[in-house]
């Protein structure tokens, strides 16, 4: 049997909640479940979070989305075998969480 990657710690990006900031896209840690957010979104924590900890590689957190990239390769990676669930909430809004993304958004997403 293969061993499934960790399931994911939360449904937003858990840096951003915590900081008060919003974000465009969502990233799952292969590693450790993880939720960041993307490259586009202001914080990019998931980048972060690779880069601090060492988890190089991440999937999307998207729903539909079905992609793994490696942030140390800068490249495309092998999929893994995830648990559930495989992505946010479909009700959940993006750009989110709902409340703090500024009217202005599409202009501060890279």
């Amino acid at each position: 049997m293969t061993e499934l990657a960790p399931p994911p710690q939360g449904t937003g990006c858990a840096s951003c909640i915590e900081a008060g900031g919003w974000w465009w896209h969502l990233r799952r840690c292969v590693e450790c479940g993880y939720i960041g957010c993307c490259d586009s979104s202001p914080a990019r924590h998931a980048r972060e979070h690779a880069m601090t900890h060492g988890h190089a590689v991440m999937t999307s957190f998207e729903p539909d989305e079905h992609w793994f990239w490696d942030f140390t390769r800068e490249a495309g990676a092998r999929p893994v075998p995830l648990s559930p669930p495989f992505s946010r909430p479909r009700d959940q809004p993006c750009p989110g969480p709902a409340g703090r993304v500024p009217d202005d958004w599409e202009s501060l997403v890279r």
